[in-house]
């Protein structure tokens, strides 16, 4: 969040996560609410076969395009190729700069294509 701050102004900043009641995982999105950022949590879901639910790529994807209208730039922290045709459609139909960070070798490469700005996160970001 400082590197960010130090280069624009951040107008809002969304965390998203899957609520579970852990401990940890509370400590942790405390911390992200102290440092400006707003959490966004789904409850988790265990189906019956065992597997979990908590997916928000829907849910960044309309944040998104609701904040495209008023700023200039969009930052993302994610590896996530499903947000390429986001990153595309903000470039092309807003204008708005569209930068990436995420961890070198687990970013994809449509992602990073996609994006006007691609940051490898390193140890550099890492608390």
């Amino acid at each position: 969040m400082e590197k960010i701050q130090s280069q624009a102004i951040v107008v809002q900043a969304f965390a998203y996560a899957i609520h579970r009641g852990d401990e940890r995982q509370l400590k942790f999105q405390n911390a992200l609410k102290q440092i400006g950022f707003t959490v966004k949590l789904k409850p988790y879901i265990q189906r019956s076969d065992g597997s979990a639910k908590g997916d928000w790529d829907v849910g960044i994807c309309i944040d998104v395009l609701d904040m495209a209208d008023n700023v200039d730039e969009i930052v993302l922290l994610s590896g996530d190729g499903d947000f390429d045709l986001l990153l595309e459609k903000i470039r092309r139909d807003k204008g708005v700069t569209a930068t990436v960070y995420g961890v070198e070798g687990l970013t994809s490469k449509s992602l990073i294509d996609s994006s006007t700005h691609y940051v490898p996160i390193d140890e550099e970001f890492l608390l």
